[in-house]
């Protein structure tokens, strides 16, 4: 039997190009709030370099830390998003936006991201969260979240990034992004939180090195 060659101007397979690509296409899906969710973490993980704050200015940015210890089963019920940097899969998202936590038996956190249409009527998704341990700080808030198929979890693409990067003492308002700064949440058990905390939020944010002038400010 002669063994056939491809024509010269055929790309031979990539398995793990095309594995990347199954997991991008995956997680497109994902709606807003927190989360989320915010699949391509892994991707943008390996992308984030370490560059100037968001004013351009020419300086290092520090790796952001997450908050230690975070209890899950306090962090657990509904968040109210307040602000959010635009981000493609909540652009059907025009009214309030909720994200539900739910910790698991088997460690994992199950999330329920919703949000209002311009039309009235409500988007969901359902995902998992997992705890990425951090070496020296025990129930650190740095999680990852999952909306794409149960069968799809093995591909690192389909999780994306949930950090944790301030939260009062009482459990009340949250400050969420993601360690390439492109992603952040503002959230709060109230569905609406007062405007000097909701600023003071932001303002921390910025000081992380989030451009906090492109935030979208939710429900109002």
């Amino acid at each position: 039997m002669t063994t056939r060659r491809p024509p010269a101007n055929v790309r031979p397979f990539d398995d793990r190009r095309t594995s990347n690509a199954i997991g991008a296409m995956a997680t497109a899906f994902v709606v807003g709030g927190v989360a989320t969710w915010f699949a391509l973490g892994a991707a943008r993980t390996a992308r984030a370099q370490l560059a100037g704050p968001a004013d351009g200015a020419p300086l290092m940015r520090a790796p952001l830390q997450v908050v230690a210890p975070v209890d899950l089963e306090r962090y657990a019920g509904v968040w109210h998003e307040q602000a959010r940097l635009p981000n493609r899969f909540q652009k059907q998202c025009a009214g309030p936006v909720s994200a539900e936590y739910t910790p698991q038996p088997d460690g994992t956190v199950r999330v329920v991201n919703r949000c209002v249409r311009e039309d009235g009527n409500f988007d969901e998704a359902a995902g998992t969260a997992r705890v990425v341990p951090v070496a020296g700080q025990p129930g650190a808030g740095r999680l990852e979240v999952r909306f794409a198929p149960a069968w799809l979890s093995w591909l690192p693409m389909v999780w994306g990034d949930y950090w944790i990067l301030k939260l009062d003492r009482d459990y009340q308002v949250s400050l969420v992004g993601t360690p390439d700064r492109e992603y952040l949440w503002v959230l709060s058990r109230a569905p609406r939180l007062d405007d000097a905390v909701l600023q003071a939020e932001l303002d921390y944010a910025r000081s992380l090195g989030f451009d906090t002038g492109k935030v979208t400010l939710t429900g109002r």
